[in-house]
């Protein structure tokens, strides 16, 4: 008898056709119609799922990566996490170059999923031998076998999103998207899709989300480089002390900036109100989304979609623990009685 089993021959088949959800409560006073696109539901609970798995595949395919290779990769945490689990499963050595502003749940994560890892510090020029940019290029040039991801200057790094993601929201909203809203850290889920999507429909908007302390707002403004943009922030994933490769900034129409605090009030706002526990980023967006409300970017008319990119498990220590968020000073006298709801028996 046939065997009649359904199965998945591994979780690499569960990556892509994530969720379109409709945003309800926390939407209830914006005008236009909000819907994100929840990147959690990816078996590495983040889009970079998608990056991983093209760039990796990419690779076998031209015969760059074969059996005993090692990836090397440069990573806030999700990436890292995403190419550890497809590793596994395809049986390559993995090490990771990650930032030591990424929270201790992700470093955590890393290692259990069979990583190699070197935490560096954060709040360094990206020329400097410590960043995690110059750590991952000199294990890459001290590993034999090895290929470095380089994903904040690979090209395929779009292309992912391009090919997969772009069509998934426009099959989604059958064509009627007028808006999307997206982090840019490495640029690629931005330009990929916003790529996408101006193919299909030029008059789509691109609006983009940046941190205060990164550059990237300033130089799609004027196409220069300002050091004086650079001071350090909280948000994982997001902003860049540097110019990325993988960023097409004439695919992105605007930029708004966000704060780490209302960024980690948000992500925690989404969780209450909409039962979607997301991460740290996917709170930027959203309030990137809310700011975007106020200077009258949408109308009735608007459908709007946006990435929710990570999942809320990589950040159980720094924005849903109420101790960081209050070392933090991100806890003042209006927002402390609604945030602590622990009730202590004695």
């Amino acid at each position: 008898m046939e065997n009649q089993i359904n199965a998945h021959d591994s979780v690499l088949d569960l990556i892509g056709n994530t969720p379109l959800v409709k945003l309800n409560r926390i939407a209830a006073d914006l005008t236009g119609n909000f819907y994100a696109k929840v990147e959690a539901f990816n078996p590495g609970h983040s889009s970079k799922d998608r990056v991983a798995t093209y760039i990796i595949e990419e690779a076998e395919r031209k015969g760059i990566l074969k059996e005993g290779s090692t990836i090397i990769e440069t990573t806030s945490g999700n990436t890292g996490f995403s190419i550890a689990m497809v590793s596994i499963i395809k049986g390559y050595k993995c090490i990771l170059a990650v930032s030591s502003k990424s929270s201790q749940d992700k470093i955590d994560m890393l290692k259990s999923m069979g990583a190699e890892v070197y935490v560096c510090p954060a709040h360094v020029s990206a020329d400097d031998p410590r960043s995690y940019y110059e750590v991952a290029k000199r294990l890459h040039e001290e590993t034999d076998g090895s290929i470095y991801i380089n994903q904040y200057f690979n090209q395929l790094n779009i292309e992912a999103h391009y090919q997969h993601t772009g069509p998934e929201i426009w099959k989604q909203t059958n064509g009627n998207i007028t808006h999307l809203v997206a982090c840019s850290g490495t640029g690629g889920t931005i330009s990929g899709i916003g790529r996408y999507l101006k193919e299909q429909n030029p008059n789509v908007r691109i609006l983009g989300v940046d941190a205060f302390g990164s550059i990237l707002k300033k130089y799609h403004e004027t196409r220069k480089f300002d050091q004086k943009e650079i001071y350090p922030y909280r948000i994982e994933g997001l902003g860049k002390n540097l110019i990325p490769g993988a960023t097409d900034f004439d695919v992105i129409d605007e930029f708004m900036k966000v704060t780490d605090e209302a960024s980690a009030h948000t992500a925690r706002e989404i969780a209450s109100a909409e039962g979607m526990f997301v991460g740290y980023t996917s709170g930027a967006a959203m309030q990137a989304l809310k700011q975007y409300n106020e200077k009258g970017e949408f109308d009735e008319n608007s459908n709007v979609v946006v990435i929710f990119p990570d999942h809320g498990s990589r950040y159980m220590s720094k924005i849903y623990s109420d101790d960081w968020m209050r070392n933090q000073g991100f806890f003042d006298t209006e927002n402390v009685e609604a945030q602590q709801k622990i009730q202590l028996i004695k």
